[in-house]
């Protein structure tokens, strides 16, 4: 604490770590996957779980699938805050621009982005990734974060492990 002026003042430094590694994580993931006693929905909503839970700057998780042959996504599981945002045509947002494009987004600043759909004045990042069943793209999981630029490479390369683990279920 500093003291200035008769004023006091605190100054908080938060770190945002993992409670797990994402090599620790990848098993679990595989775990969750392979239970026979649960349906395929509520192993997404624990995968949802698994990463909010373990990973701090992972604010909102959840997957977002094709409807049929529409051109748009509908949510699937998540965990975080409620979201209106439950079916999106392509080509709408990050998610619907994944859909279209079939690669990687990765949003560092969501107010700098012109085509973001804003879930909560929260959101300060976003990092969505497409899966794939056959080399077709079914849905993505889409994280957002709110942490200015809390994404990075390893957690692409972990998103991208996810997802092609979640796209057996398929």
């Amino acid at each position: 604490m500093q003291k200035q002026s008769g004023i006091t003042t605190t100054f908080v430094f938060k770190f945002y770590l993992t409670a797990m590694t994402f090599e620790e994580l990848q098993p679990k993931v595989v775990d969750i996957l392979h239970r026979e006693d649960i349906l395929r929905d509520e192993k997404l909503l624990q995968i949802c779980h698994l990463l909010s839970d373990n990973i701090d700057y992972y604010d909102w998780v959840g997957f977002y699938f094709r409807n049929g042959d529409k051109e748009e996504l509908v949510l699937g599981p998540y965990v975080g805050e409620p979201t209106d945002h439950t079916v999106i045509p392509f080509g709408k947002g990050i998610c619907g621009q994944v859909a279209v494009s079939n690669q990687n987004f990765v949003v560092p600043d969501v107010a700098a982005q012109d085509n973001y759909i804003a879930c909560s004045m929260t959101v300060k990042s976003e990092i969505v990734v497409p899966m794939f069943v056959e080399g077709k793209n079914i849905g993505q999981i889409d994280i957002d974060s709110e942490v200015l630029d809390a994404f990075t490479e390893a957690d692409e390369r972990f998103l991208e492990f996810v997802n092609k683990e979640v796209a057996r279920l398929f």
